[in-house]
């Protein structure tokens, strides 16, 4: 039994360019931006950026590196210092973000969608549970790029 959103005759299609933002583009954003980059059809464009400066977040690597990824020399930037800022898509994982990029569409026709997304840095405890919080970060990333933009049924529904 197919699941009501998947149907076949809409078959979705991929965006030709994806920008991530999220408060710092510290955390979600650079990990979304990293898994997009190996998810996504050759050619895609993948980009982040946050609304505010931040710092990088040595816990992305470290989960990242565990799936064989990495954010290579990312260092964290905002919407201002974008090279390009024409997308197909705009995902936002903060709702400071999700109201910014509202904010900086308003006049153009560009897709803006909303992933509420953990921030992990709320985690406490030890290295591990902390380290834990931001896989989990990681994990729901990639299910709604598979999901979402890549349109792969899951796989308890497939």
């Amino acid at each position: 039994m197919m699941a009501p959103f998947a149907n076949p005759a809409e078959e979705r299609k991929a965006p030709r360019s994806v920008l991530f933002m999220c408060g710092m583009n510290a955390i979600r954003s650079p990990m979304a931006e990293a898994l997009a980059k190996a998810m996504m059809p050759a050619g895609t464009y993948v980009a982040s950026a946050g609304v505010r400066p931040g710092e990088r977040d040595p816990f992305v690597d470290v989960v990242l590196e565990e799936i064989g990824l990495t954010v290579g020399r990312h260092q964290p930037h905002t919407l201002d210092e974008l090279e390009d800022d024409y997308f197909d898509l705009i995902v936002t994982l903060a709702p400071e973000a999700h109201h910014a990029a509202l904010e900086l569409t308003r006049s153009m026709a560009i897709d803006v969608v909303y992933w509420p997304t953990p921030d992990p840095t709320v985690a406490t405890g030890t290295r591990e549970q902390i380290v834990s919080a931001y896989r989990e970060v990681r994990n729901h990333l990639a299910l709604l790029l598979k999901h979402r933009l890549l349109g792969q049924m899951p796989e308890k529904m497939a």
